[in-house]
């Protein structure tokens, strides 16, 4: 009989330490590119939010505007409100409004083409424009 201890092989043992430390650095790496998706994600989310609400806030002037009659001071040709004043919007005022209108050539003659532009402050100056076109 036979009492020596047998010697499992190569296959049959466990991890050494260089793997599992090996192993723990990739797992660590790989949490921390996921971790830093979440602020992206989150100022991405942001960013369409205020898109958004710009969006609303141009489409609420042009169907303002379409109660206006052609001769209406609001529908004179030009920057409303003159100069580089602005609507300011917002419980916080962070969103600015303005429209131009104009009235196009002959033979075109009896449409107003009216654009909003909508700007805030979010990283950068940013703006949103809507274009309608209005008949007489």
């Amino acid at each position: 009989m036979n009492t020596y201890p047998r010697i499992a092989p190569r296959s049959e043992r466990g991890m050494s330490l260089v793997e599992l430390l090996i192993a723990l650095v990739v797992m660590t790496v790989g949490v921390l590119a996921i971790g830093g998706l979440f602020p992206a994600g989150s100022r991405g989310q942001l960013r369409d939010r205020m898109t958004s609400t710009a969006n609303y806030y141009a489409q609420q002037k042009l169907e303002e505007m379409e109660g206006y009659t052609w001769s209406d001071a609001n529908m004179t040709d030009g920057r409303h409100p003159a100069g580089s004043a602005t609507e300011n919007l917002g419980s916080s005022g962070q969103w600015h409004r303005f429209y131009q209108v104009t009235t196009l050539a002959t033979p075109l003659d009896n449409l107003k083409r009216v654009d909003v532009t909508v700007s805030w402050t979010l990283q950068g100056t940013r703006q949103v424009t809507a274009t309608t076109y209005l008949r007489r």
